[in-house]
């Protein structure tokens, strides 16, 4: 399908970004990350102009990068400040600079033109950095295509089988679901109740709530990179009151960033926040192990389909029902941004 281009997508966790510098890969193109003295995160292309050395590679003196292979200077922007063996510094000598947002702990870049740049368009995950909530997080690299990750998030049926003894339960592949897409917005809906259900050991060991539950799983998918999991878990029966106050309840709030390294691999930011045992270590030790054992198994399975479709042959036709009808909503938004 290619990348959507003239989009944010997530490029690091706030704490990656600092004083050091990060070579990361976006869409197929190489950036580094650094933070200016004055805290300001920086994106610039990873690729001296002079033979291409990567800056990453480089060393910092301030605010600006020294190529470690023959010292061209770079500042914040781009520009070139100073070349070897000469005063008169070319008036080509410059590498593009990215739009980069720190938003809700994410550090965010702008993959496409500069100018259409707006932070206004970034979806939020305020939970993330919210009083009164923590989160545990991680990021796995994916030998996939990024598009295997958005199917297998919109269809958690796959929970049931590939997640078994975590927060897999057979209610979830049982329980149909309600999809939703407001074209206008660009956001696909997937939603998911299920009633007087098994606990799944995820939630059981974390939340303390024994027996039987209700359990919520909200989805939204802004394309083409954030993924909210609103879930909700409540001793069975337990009902949020008339003002939306749901204090007998859990909420966690799982977020992934899907954002693309090139067209066969993947940057698989995982996040879980959560309104309880806030101070409970333990607790957060727990969800930090058991999410990330949860998307290792993700990864090995579309490590595998990665292989599979690489080698089938051209024109495969896949089969789809009516647990895909999430997915395929978020194919068609995604065709629709790599098109425009």
């Amino acid at each position: 399908m290619g990348f959507a281009t003239d989009q944010w997508y997530v490029a690091a966790y706030a704490e990656e970004v600092g004083e050091g510098l990060l070579a990361r890969t976006i869409c197929g193109e190489p950036i580094v990350f650094y933070r200016t003295g004055a805290g300001d995160p920086v994106g610039l292309a990873d690729r001296c102009v002079h033979r291409r050395f990567p800056l990453s590679e480089s060393v910092r003196d301030g605010d600006q990068i020294i190529c470690g292979y023959h010292g061209f200077t770079y500042a914040p922007d781009g520009a070139c400040v100073a070349v070897p063996g000469q005063v008169r510094i070319p008036r080509t000598a410059r590498v593009p600079a990215y739009p980069v947002v720190e938003q809700d702990s994410l550090v965010w870049v702008w993959i496409g033109d500069p100018g259409k740049a707006d932070p206004a368009a970034i979806p939020r995950a305020p939970w993330l950095a919210m009083d009164g909530w923590v989160t545990v997080r991680g990021m796995e690299p994916l030998a996939a295509r990024y598009e295997l990750l958005i199917d297998n998030l919109l269809d958690l049926s796959h929970e049931t089988y590939l997640h078994a003894g975590y927060i897999g339960t057979p209610e979830v592949a049982q329980t149909p679901i309600t999809t939703e897409v407001d074209d206008e917005a660009g956001v696909v809906y997937v939603s998911r109740r299920m009633k007087d259900v098994e606990c799944p050991s995820f939630y059981a060991d974390s939340t303390g709530i024994q027996g039987r539950i209700d359990r919520w799983q909200d989805i939204e998918y802004h394309p083409p990179c954030l993924y909210l999991l609103h879930s909700r878990i409540a001793p069975t029966g337990v009902e949020p009151g008339p003002e939306a106050d749901d204090p007998a309840a859990c909420h966690a709030e799982i977020v992934y960033a899907i954002t693309p390294e090139t067209e066969t691999s993947t940057h698989d930011f995982w996040m879980v926040a959560r309104d309880f045992a806030v101070d409970d270590e333990a607790v957060s030790s727990f969800l930090a192990e058991s999410n990330r054992t949860v998307v290792l198994q993700d990864v090995t399975a579309l490590n595998i389909l990665e292989k599979v479709i690489a080698a089938e042959p051209e024109g495969y036709q896949e089969l789809s029902i009516n647990i895909d009808t999430g997915g395929l909503a978020a194919r068609r938004l995604l065709r629709r941004l790599t098109t425009t």
